[in-house]
């Protein structure tokens, strides 16, 4: 979520800006939700733990903003020319 966040700091254009602020905060949605139900502070919900909890289809949309993340990286990377 660091990497993410850096990520966007970094990206030169407002695109890849948001896409990795908002995976950032889906990731960070997913862990504090899925920690507090273990520890009894939030209702208990079928959110799974990013990258660990078991689910293909969970993990492919993990993976598959984590490349996002990575295209932002690469400058000029949303643009289409």
């Amino acid at each position: 979520m660091v990497r993410a966040v850096l990520v966007a700091a970094r990206a030169q254009d407002a695109f890849g800006r948001l896409t990795a602020v908002g995976v950032a905060a889906w990731f960070l949605f997913q862990v504090f939700e899925n920690v507090g139900m273990n520890l009894g502070l939030t209702p208990v919900t079928g959110l799974p733990l990013p990258f660990l909890s078991y689910g293909g289809s969970s993990m492919f949309a993990c993976w598959l903003a984590v490349g996002l993340v990575n295209n932002a990286q690469l400058p000029g990377a949303f643009r289409s020319g």
